[in-house]
């Protein structure tokens, strides 16, 4: 019998897009190739948008040394959780190891430690890339230059990336010709849609604009800004259901103004009812991440309105069924401009293109399933 080991910080029943990523290739292998899959996780739960589901597969959960909210200490125990994950796998000992990216520096101890082992890299958000472009370290540090030597000095047998150009940066860094299969993440294959109206959605004639999730480090604070500014109360509706480090400001800003409602989530399976989802990315963090909730939005049925550059894997496969807000250029114009053209009719062609878009995913989503049950 085939066997493989996931590697991830987080696993289904704990909330994630990265576990349930890891949760739909597991059941995938298991169901359709008989795979014995085991996954290696963190014992923790994760403030994620995700629904809760049971575990598939063998898992193997192991403790962290810090489970508070302190940062500091969250930021030195994430690495090292990584270590703690790579050793645990290797103990296992059940098929070719795929590493994900969390957490941070997983890749690091994967290149120390799997030298001459089957491994095969799963790429996330990037990381030590993501500390520098937070601001959490400079690039000229010297401990932030050895570990990037140290991450990249290894190559794995293969790669999986989330799109066509975050893998040309990986195989860039690795300096290697790494075989590489395209598995953008947010296209859940278990992921029913709720037909029952929300009561957030009162009247057909306005445009509902929405965003659901994180407002991190990655994402544009000022994008969603100027979308609170330049909301018309008399054509459209904005639906907030924020988390994040920059949520707390901006619900301040949005609360109590005509035509915004702020909700404390939306489940994935009411996406489908907003009519355009809010999506961004700050340009540092082009190719280190690529936001979920924009291929979660497309998957949905909602156009999306990607605030971010147009080298970002988001525009390169989403482009058909989306409006771009050039982070290269200002955004309040840009957003002003973009919101008072919106029209129903407008908007029902994108939604009919984010159809088809949703499907060229779901043959990726397959394919690359298929080419990954081919490499164990």
């Amino acid at each position: 019998m085939k066997s493989l080991t996931i590697v991830n910080r987080h696993y289904p029943p704990n909330p994630g897009i990265t576990g349930e990523s890891a949760w739909d290739l597991a059941q995938v292998l298991i169901e359709n190739h008989g795979v014995d899959v085991h996954i290696v996780h963190i014992d923790r739960t994760y403030d994620g948008g995700g629904a809760i589901r049971q575990p598939v597969g063998q898992t193997h959960a192991v403790s962290t040394i810090y489970e508070g909210k302190n940062p500091l200490l969250r930021f030195i125990a994430g690495p090292l959780d990584g270590f703690l994950l790579i050793r645990k796998a290797l103990r296992i000992r059940k098929g070719p190891l795929l590493v994900m990216t969390s957490p941070p520096l997983l890749p690091f101890w994967a290149s120390l430690f799997l030298k001459r082992k089957n491994w095969i890299l799963w790429s996330m958000d990037l990381f030590p890339e993501g500390f520098a472009a937070d601001g959490k370290i400079k690039e000229t540090n010297s401990i932030y230059r050895w570990i990037i030597k140290k991450t990249y000095q290894n190559a794995p047998k293969a790669l999986v990336a989330l799109g066509p150009n975050q893998a040309e940066l990986l195989r860039w860094k690795y300096q290697h010709s790494i075989p590489t299969i395209l598995l953008p993440c947010g296209v859940l294959v278990d992921q029913p849609q709720d037909e029952t109206r929300p009561e957030w959605r009162m009247d057909d004639s306005k445009i509902y604009l929405g965003y659901a999730g994180n407002v991190g480090e990655a994402h544009s604070a000022e994008f969603l800004e100027r979308i609170i500014h330049h909301i018309n109360p008399d054509h459209q509706r904005l639906i907030l259901a924020l988390y994040g480090t920059k949520a707390e400001n901006l619900i301040r800003l949005a609360e109590g103004k005509p035509g915004i409602l702020v909700l404390k989530n939306i489940p994935r399976a009411q996406l489908q009812w907003l009519d355009v989802q809010l999506v961004s990315l700050l340009p540092k963090w082009t190719h280190i991440a690529v936001p979920s909730k924009a291929v979660s939005a497309i998957c949905s049925g909602s156009p999306i309105i990607f605030c971010g550059s147009k080298e970002a894997d988001t525009w390169e496969l989403l482009r058909d069924a989306a409006w771009l807000i050039n982070t290269d250029e200002s955004l309040d114009e840009q957003v002003k401009t973009l919101l008072n053209s919106l029209t129903l009719a407008e908007i029902e062609d994108k939604k009919r293109s984010a159809r088809l878009v949703a499907r060229r995913l779901n043959e990726m989503v397959t394919q690359a399933y298929q080419q990954i049950e081919k490499l164990i």
